[in-house]
């Protein structure tokens, strides 16, 4: 399968990996920051136990110098975007949270232009935008956005993932030791602020867990096969998916929904057509 097709199959599957995030943070009853780093353990744990089982842990030693980057990652992708969403959506509201930080496709097309080179097609734009309206319409139902004061911390998220996304499609390591050291490096920055603000050990972390570990490992591999803009654009509609799951399990469908899922699939298909190219 040629390069670019397999990149955009990874990007798919990690949209559907990340769908299903918001049902098992939401079931979450412990404190959310305790809940991330214990989740981030679980991660690398996994993580690790395939690196040595393939040996591919023998790589960071080949490339000790891209240890600091790969700590960037996890300072950025992990710990700081992390803590911004936390005390964001503590003094926003759910859907502000959920809008907000689909605008990682718009940081993603800024920072690959300027740090990867990347180019940013018209297309790919107006296709992302069209994402981005379905998903607002679909969350929203009709209502007014109201703006808060976290909606400023939640506007961070998307620029600290996107940060740390820019960082690591420039490691030479591969997807799983990449989401390896993201996760490591996240659990030992997080740690005593999770034992400061009390520690509490929740089920729901092996599932978390797992959903970083699977979901990391196809989106560095994504990353490093097409375009991170492109990428981002697929992988913007996660939040559809846990929506939509949530129709199937029996919550009502509207007009909205209808509307907003034309707008998400059209956005996506088009997306996916749209060739991984650098400036010229």
């Amino acid at each position: 399968m040629e390069r670019e097709s397999l990149g955009v199959l990874f990007a798919i599957a990690g949209t559907f990996i990340y769908g299903i995030e918001p049902v098992v943070i939401k079931s979450n009853p412990s404190n959310p920051i305790s809940f991330a780093a214990f989740s981030a353990l679980v991660a690398s744990l996994l993580l690790w136990g395939s690196l040595l089982w393939t040996g591919k842990w023998e790589e960071i030693r080949a490339n000790r110098g891209d240890l600091k980057k790969a700590f960037l990652v996890g300072l950025f992708g992990t710990a700081l975007a992390y803590l911004a969403y936390s005390f964001g959506a503590r003094m926003s509201t759910a859907i502000n949270a959920a809008l907000i930080t689909r605008s990682e496709v718009l940081f993603s097309f800024m920072l690959s232009w300027l740090f990867l080179g990347e180019k940013i097609t018209r297309r790919l734009v107006a296709y992302s935008l069209a994402i981005i309206v379905g998903l607002a319409i679909v969350i929203l139902q009709g209502r007014s956005l109201e703006l808060h004061i976290g909606d400023f911390l939640l506007l961070l998220v998307p620029l600290f993932w996107q940060l740390g996304h820019v960082i690591a499609k420039r490691l030479p390591y591969s997807s799983p030791t990449i989401a390896a050291l993201r996760n490591t490096f996240g659990f030992l920055l997080l740690l005593p602020l999770a034992i400061a603000t009390g520690l509490e050990i929740s089920a729901f972390v092996i599932a978390e867990g797992l959903v970083i570990a699977l979901g990391q490992l196809v989106w560095y591999r994504s990353i490093k096969l097409i375009n991170l803009s492109k990428a981002t654009a697929i992988i913007t509609p996660a939040p559809a998916v846990a929506i939509g799951l949530g129709i199937l399990l029996g919550e009502s469908f509207t007009v909205y929904h209808a509307l907003g899922f034309i707008l998400i699939t059209l956005g996506t298909l088009g997306a996916v057509k749209v060739e991984s190219e650098l400036r010229t």
